[in-house]
């Protein structure tokens, strides 16, 4: 069985082939085009000119991903398509939705729709074929800051989000007030290596018995902190911010996954890419979760690409579409 699969919920151009073959998954092609190039200047994504830069680069990566793949004639070799139809950036959505849409028409292929975030989770099916349930996924991303309850696959609770700003959003903010470069994560956590944390600022939430998150106050306390010590260190304040953002993060996951008596706890979203943050994870569920499994992607699996969605897309393999109906929905939630 034969998938191509399109993402374009934000920023990342993504196009995969995945062959599966009696559960086992085979990557015949996997092309990305980033955009971190022409938002960098802005320090954030701006939903139309990645819009724009999607609409440029999917023909590119398509071409690429038919070549890697050594697929000639797609209409007879594939099997069916796939497509993140939300949550997302609408505009960025449709343009994935749109293009899918003109592939379906013109080589007779059903579509199965993707939810960005449960992608997210399993994609660690490519290294994990044995995932037990119940599990707990925390998914988090420069959008999405979720804690999901995991029965099963297409079996999905929310139990907890953020109010506000998304932990990657949080480390975006942070490293632009420090004058870093944009993505912020990956600067701030270069920064931060081997930094010791002294717990300067707060850990909004951190002690409520939900399992929300906040991390808008964060982003204001580091404001402030740079206001009253404009010569502050950026490497201890880059640990700083890190360390409070995984503080939260591994907190809440640790009492959800005790309350609800999990068997397996899944990262996943470009935030999963942290170092620091999967060494510290996996340290207290060590301590604190005997026999508790702690699953998350490879890095470069982390972040947006079409891969993920033909994992996702091969598991509801039976829920097809027609290009006719097919619409993007950029406020989709994996649960109600």
């Amino acid at each position: 069985m034969k998938i191509l699969a399109i993402e374009t919920s934000c920023d990342d151009t993504g196009i995969a082939i995945l062959d599966v073959k009696k559960g086992g998954f085979n990557v015949l092609a996997n092309e990305i085009a980033s955009q971190i190039e022409a938002h960098r200047p802005y320090g954030g994504v701006y939903p139309f000119l990645a819009k724009r830069e999607h609409i440029k680069n999917l023909p590119v990566v398509l071409e690429k991903a038919l070549a890697e793949s050594k697929i000639k004639n797609p209409a007879k070799e594939l099997d069916f398509l796939a497509v993140t139809n939300g949550p997302g950036l609408e505009p960025c959505l449709w343009t994935g939705v749109n293009f899918v849409q003109e592939l379906s028409k013109k080589w007779g292929l059903p579509i199965v729709p993707v939810d960005h975030i449960e992608s997210h989770i399993l994609v660690n099916y490519l290294n994990n074929p044995k995932i037990k349930f119940p599990a707990l996924a925390l998914v988090v991303s420069g959008g999405h800051t979720q804690l999901i309850l995991v029965k099963g696959i297409g079996k999905y609770k929310i139990l907890g989000e953020t109010r506000d700003d998304a932990a990657g959003e949080c480390f975006d903010k942070c490293a632009k007030l420090l004058g870093l470069g944009y993505p912020g994560g990956p600067e701030i956590s270069k920064l931060a290596e081997g930094i010791v944390s002294k717990n300067i600022f707060p850990r909004p939430m951190i002690s409520t018995k939900d399992y929300d998150f906040s991390f808008s106050g964060l982003k204001t306390a580091v404001l402030y902190y740079l206001q009253k010590n404009p010569n502050a260190d950026k490497k201890e304040v880059s640990a700083e911010v890190q360390q409070a953002i995984i503080d939260v993060l591994i907190k809440k996951t640790i009492k959800a996954a005790k309350d609800f008596k999990i068997k397996t706890i899944i990262l996943g979203g470009g935030v999963s890419a942290n170092k620091e943050l999967k060494k510290q994870m996996a340290e207290k569920i060590n301590s604190e979760l005997s026999g508790v499994d702690f699953l998350f992607p490879q890095v470069d699996h982390s972040t947006d690409n079409g891969l993920m969605t033909a994992v996702a897309a091969y598991f509801h393999k039976n829920k097809k579409a027609s290009w006719k109906t097919l619409k993007a929905n950029a406020n989709l939630r994996i649960s109600r």
